[in-house]
């Protein structure tokens, strides 16, 4: 492992991003997911007024923390694919737990082993539907209409623990 500096992104961080997000989607597609085209989701939430955490400098990988129904949930974690492996992620994650907290929530994919299996791993669990808000079921629902359910089963997620790894 390599040990990384997670650090608030700059503006000049910003444009990076997207390539950053672009590598990881590629480890998706060696596995058979293919995300559906559309805008790239650090571009949409740094629209919707995200909180950007970067690993590096120049950064190798991101995470967008947002609020859904009053808490912190985490949007996205990606990490440039050659430096997969290597802690960077885990950094991120505990940058955004730091930040975050207990209560902190995502939605990921199940099954793919550095989505759900690995946040498991960190700590989170399945958050059953009947403890979602409204802000988090519309984010399930417009997943489902954006056709993200048809690649995978997905799940919610929930951080309860004191700290990340």
């Amino acid at each position: 492992m390599v040990a990384v500096t997670v650090r608030e992104a700059s503006a000049a961080d910003l444009d990076g991003l997207v390539a950053i997000e672009w590598s990881g989607d590629r480890m998706f597609r060696k596995i058979g997911i293919r995300f559906p085209p559309g805008p790239s989701a650090v571009t949409e939430a740094i629209e919707h007024g995200a909180d950007i955490l970067v690993a590096g400098d120049p950064p190798v990988g991101f995470a967008a923390l947002t609020r859904v129904d009053g808490n912190p949930h985490l949007a996205q974690i990606s990490v440039l694919a050659s430096q997969a492996g290597r802690g960077t992620g885990s950094a991120l994650l505990a940058g955004a737990l730091r930040r975050g907290g207990p209560g902190m929530t995502l939605v990921t994919f199940r099954d793919v082993p550095w989505n759900g299996p690995w946040y498991s791993k960190h700590g989170f669990t399945e958050l059953p539907a009947d403890r979602w808000g409204p802000q988090l079921r519309a984010e399930w629902q417009a997943e489902i209409d954006a056709g993200l359910h048809e690649l995978g089963p997905r799940l919610v997620m929930v951080y309860p623990g004191p700290s990340a790894s």
